[in-house]
């Protein structure tokens, strides 16, 4: 008997006929229930959609409102096989240094003579490219300048499409990091790389020689605008050509960049605007 009477109560508070409650309360209530929380998800979803489109609003399209700039910009090197920076093969084998010459060839391809005097300006050497906005009128898109690949010489894989591998004498590219608004250098002097080795490896590394000459990042590439404002954007680049470098032997090099306005390992990343990397170039089987 004490079962069926709680069953009966059980569904009784689901539907009670007598009162025509459905858990407790009327259709009226659980109706004014229903209204109070979809007005209340109604004016959440207004007040989100509000302070997002105010938010929106203070957002540049060509560049960060806000940006928290590194005082040294990051270095990458070029060919890079993996997420590891090392370079090893065997000049003796094709295949463990070709796919270095290929990865070379495909990065270096958007800056073909054609391509860069096609998209972009010859612009004045040794000044900054200036394209400021006129008050609210927007210069955009803007103009870039012509990084032509024939001016990394003999790195530039035009004369040698090996890029010195297949004679031990390995091409690396080095490129800064995009920062928008930086200005490498003042008082009109460029930045610089400089390549070396590690303290235990210093009478390993031999002779190099920079393309451009001295290694310099032009003034004229600078600033940097965004990838929007400035779509044909091409980043400067510098190569080293390692010319006499000891064989069958691991060499630890680092390059880092030089201006007199950029700190390089600054206290929160001591390896900010240098790279390091391995080199091995094996001769034996």
């Amino acid at each position: 008997m004490a079962k069926d009477g709680d069953q009966g109560d059980w569904k009784e508070y689901i539907w009670n006929p007598r009162t025509r409650e459905f858990m407790g309360r009327t259709a009226s209530s659980w109706g004014l229930i229903f209204l109070f929380y979809l007005l209340f998800y109604i004016f959440l979803a207004g007040m989100f959609t509000l302070t997002m489109y105010v938010m929106l609003q203070t957002l540049d399209d060509h560049k960060p409102t806000w940006q928290d700039r590194l005082t040294t910009p990051g270095m990458v090197i070029r060919p890079k096989a993996d997420e590891s920076f090392e370079i090893v093969y065997n000049i003796q084998k094709t295949e463990s240094w070709d796919m270095y010459a290929q990865a070379l060839d495909n990065f270096l391809s958007p800056y073909n003579n054609s391509i860069q005097t096609q998209k972009n300006d010859e612009c004045t050497p040794d000044r900054y490219f200036v394209q400021d906005d006129s008050g609210d009128v927007k210069n955009n898109p803007k103009r870039s300048c012509q990084f032509n690949r024939t001016i990394l010489e003999d790195c530039s894989g035009v004369g040698d499409r090996y890029y010195g591998y297949q004679d031990g004498q390995p091409c690396i590219i080095i490129k800064l990091n995009r920062v928008i608004g930086m200005l490498p250098g003042k008082d009109g002097q460029a930045p610089y790389v400089t390549c070396g080795a590690k303290k235990e490896d210093s009478d390993k590394i031999g002779e190099m020689l920079y393309f451009p000459p001295n290694g310099t990042f032009n003034l004229m590439y600078y600033p940097y605008y965004g990838k929007k404002a400035q779509v044909n954007y091409s980043q400067p680049l510098v190569a080293v050509k390692f010319l006499n470098i000891t064989v069958n032997q691991d060499v630890n090099i680092e390059c880092k960049i030089n201006a007199n306005n950029i700190p390089t390992g600054v206290e929160r990343d001591k390896f900010a605007g240098r790279v390091s990397f391995r080199l091995r170039i094996n001769t034996v089987n």
